[in-house]
């Protein structure tokens, strides 16, 4: 059959072109009859399906990779409500990003009942800046879903209030953040504290480290990040940039402070030639599989299988770091 050719004796079938044949049996996708086109909101081998529920936000962070905008975007819900029903009940776990989630309010707790109706067994990781969860009533709300298997994740990027509000630029958010993350604590939601290092976050990890130990013990993982070059982040590269060589010495101390503390802790989005051996055993494979790359010096190294490689939608800048490893 001809690419693209359709019996006209059947009804709404569609031969998709070679570009799509990453899809299978399981995926869920949307076609557009009028504009020819199709897309792909669930793919079920993939261990990454992240939704997007809106592009709203109060923060405006100098490195986002989702720039925040103000329109109404509440088609976004209303897709993933019926998304949910298709989706196998054998998923592992399913993200929920923005923009932030919280701005939606009693719509994001009707999301996550429907997420908990129709995929009991599968974990949800919500990404939220945590001011909204402030409000007590919105953390209690949250936590009256009794998700199976939720965990939130807030940025933290300071122990300085004035260097946290700079980096998300809004004045009074490390205060509306930490308000959050101990409403949610109190009604028993799991946490996961996260900092993107770059330039100006990354001199303060040693002392952030200590905050969260003597402040927010409590928490349930700490997550410490690597830049991904796009968005605010690319348009901000000269702020943002510094070799992740540069900051092993804070870094190292950071993870330190965190693990002697008995928190659980864990090292996103470095490839393990940039990072000391000490810190190899707190390095994940944390970058989604559609935006995942390994660059020309991986195809050499020993240690690929157990790397996370490097952002696909971006690498203006490179770490004088990446090598093969020859095991």
């Amino acid at each position: 059959m001809e690419e693209g050719w359709v019996d006209p004796s059947l009804k709404d079938v569609y031969v998709l072109p070679s570009n799509l044949g990453y899809l299978a049996e399981g995926d869920v996708v949307r076609i557009h009859p009028t504009r020819g086109a199709l897309t792909t909101l669930y793919r079920r081998t993939s261990p990454s399906n992240t939704f997007l529920v809106t592009e709203r936000c109060d923060n405006n962070c100098l490195m986002c990779s989702q720039p925040p905008r103000k329109q109404d975007d509440s088609w976004l819900v209303d897709e993933l409500m019926e998304t949910l029903p298709l989706i196998s009940p054998e998923t592992r776990e399913l993200g929920i990003t923005g923009g932030e989630p919280s701005l939606l309010k009693g719509r994001l707790i009707e999301l996550l009942e429907r997420m908990k109706h129709h995929l009991p067994r599968t974990s949800v990781h919500l990404l939220t800046n945590g001011r909204g969860f402030a409000n007590p009533e919105l953390a209690r709300a949250l936590a009256k879903v009794q998700h199976p298997d939720l965990m939130l994740g807030v940025p933290l990027y300071s122990d300085l209030p004035e260097a946290h509000d700079y980096v998300v630029q809004a004045l009074g958010a490390f205060d509306e953040t930490v308000r959050g993350i101990l409403q949610l604590k109190r009604a028993r939601v799991r946490v996961e504290l996260r900092c993107v290092i770059h330039a100006q976050t990354y001199s303060r990890l040693p002392q952030l480290a200590d905050f969260i130990t003597r402040n927010l013990l409590f928490v349930d993982h700490v997550a410490l990040m690597g830049l991904e070059q796009m968005g605010f982040a690319r348009a901000n590269l000269g702020l943002l940039w510094i070799d992740p060589l540069d900051y092993q010495a804070q870094l190292i101390a950071a993870v330190r402070t965190l693990s002697r503390a008995g928190l659980d802790t864990s090292i996103y989005n470095h490839s393990l030639c940039t990072l000391p051996t000490e810190l190899h055993s707190f390095a994940r494979k944390s970058i989604s599989d559609w935006k995942n790359l390994y660059v020309e010096e991986c195809e050499r190294c020993t240690r690929r299988a157990d790397c996370g490689g490097f952002f696909a939608s971006g690498l203006a800048k490179r770490s004088r770091g990446i090598q093969p490893f020859q095991d």
